[in-house]
């Protein structure tokens, strides 16, 4: 039995070798474009502006 070829994670078509796990340039380059635009997001803590950061060291006694 062979085994069959995950499918792209944007349009569900066959994957391709060259551009696994996407089936196309295409479909990586939406992908890539979702990452840039905030689309995908790891949870996490928020982090303090830098200027808060940089106010807190000063404040704290040596």
């Amino acid at each position: 039995m062979a085994k069959q070829k995950p499918a792209c994670p944007i349009c569900k078509a066959t994957e391709a070798d060259s551009y696994a796990p996407f089936c196309s340039k295409r479909c990586a380059d939406i992908d890539l474009g979702r990452w840039f635009g905030g689309n995908y997001q790891l949870p996490g803590q928020e982090m303090a502006e830098p200027e808060a950061i940089a106010k807190a060291r000063t404040d704290e006694p040596e």
